[in-house]
């Protein structure tokens, strides 16, 4: 249920800066998620569709662009995409690693008329 307010902020966000460039619609939202992030794309844009009802930005098209995890390793700075369940260095084996991609949730550009 996050996806409603996360959704209300990011429209108030596109609107705000529609309003700023004294646009008359909001075309397109482009936005980049994190796949750690947990944000369902669809729930996103179900809940988009329904806030966006009579504004500027209503009938946009959400872009969603996922960015995978990615890990570096604090023993020997490896970076990897870790698997499923295995987090553990590919290169040294060791598990003392931090995430350096993948929670990532904003709004990289947005397209006005």
């Amino acid at each position: 249920m996050h996806e409603l307010a996360i959704t209300q902020h990011m429209l108030d966000i596109a609107l705000e800066q529609a309003r700023l460039a004294q646009a008359k619609r909001v075309s397109k939202i482009n936005l980049v998620i994190g796949e750690m992030s947990s944000i369902v794309d669809d729930c996103v844009q179900f809940y988009f569709d329904f806030l966006s009802q009579d504004t500027i930005a209503s009938g946009a098209i959400l872009a969603f662009r996922r960015i995978p995890t990615q890990l570096r390793c604090r023993n020997c700075a490896s970076i990897f995409t870790p698997g499923d369940s295995d987090w553990a260095c590919p290169a040294c084996h060791q598990w003392n690693v931090e995430i350096i991609a993948g929670r990532e949730f904003y709004i990289d550009s947005i397209e006005v008329e």
